[in-house]
């Protein structure tokens, strides 16, 4: 078997990216607009996600006190409780975890550390006329304002957000007919397509 041995990176970005996730407002499987819930999976993988792929910040939307509390409790446990010392690259990854109540507050905070306005990205599962490829988002991702991009909880983000949007990224589909991927996993593979090396 030929090893390959590792190389530097071939593709570095440059991008200046947010992610935000969404509870509200975003719809349930009746297309209802809901309040959904937090979830501890939710808060850890998209906080490793951002991490790794070197977003700038991760903000987790909630417009309830007691679900910003405990999505605050949660992070703390691994930023200043046992955590942090049993697992100091999880502790690394909530550095960079926000928990605002609102879309506006995120936009605020982002303005504060830019000077300037992001872009809004918004993701889903469905096709949208006015959609961009992957490979036009990758593009933004490289120049100009930053990038917040949008995901949606439960069934995805309310009709509202994707009117706030400048750009709407095309659906991932694969080679089934199925499609209704968790958020944590959608994200992963759109900041993979988005941000991860490349072999040119």
């Amino acid at each position: 078997m030929t090893m390959i041995a590792p190389t530097e990176p071939l593709f570095h970005h440059s991008s200046k990216a947010y992610l935000g996730l969404i509870h509200y407002p975003v719809l349930n499987k009746n297309a209802q607009i809901i309040t959904s819930a937090v979830t501890n999976i939710n808060l850890h993988d998209l906080s490793r996600a951002a991490s790794t792929y070197g977003l700038r910040g991760f903000y987790v939307v909630h417009p309830i006190p007691d679900q910003q509390e405990l999505a605050q409790r949660i992070m703390s446990h691994w930023t200043s409780g046992y955590g942090a010392a049993y697992n100091p690259t999880r502790k690394e990854a909530f550095l960079k975890t926000h928990v605002l109540a609102e879309l506006a507050q995120v936009l605020s905070d982002i303005i504060e550390i830019e000077e300037t306005p992001p872009r809004i990205m918004v993701t889903g599962a469905t096709p949208r006329s006015g959609q961009i490829s992957f490979d036009q988002a990758r593009q933004l991702m490289t120049s100009g304002p930053p990038i917040l991009i949008l995901f949606g909880t439960s069934w995805g983000l309310a009709p509202e957000v994707f009117e706030r949007a400048d750009f709407i990224l095309e659906p991932i589909w694969g080679p089934s007919p199925y499609n209704h991927l968790s958020v944590r996993s959608a994200a992963a593979i759109i900041l993979d397509r988005l941000l991860g090396r490349t072999s040119s």
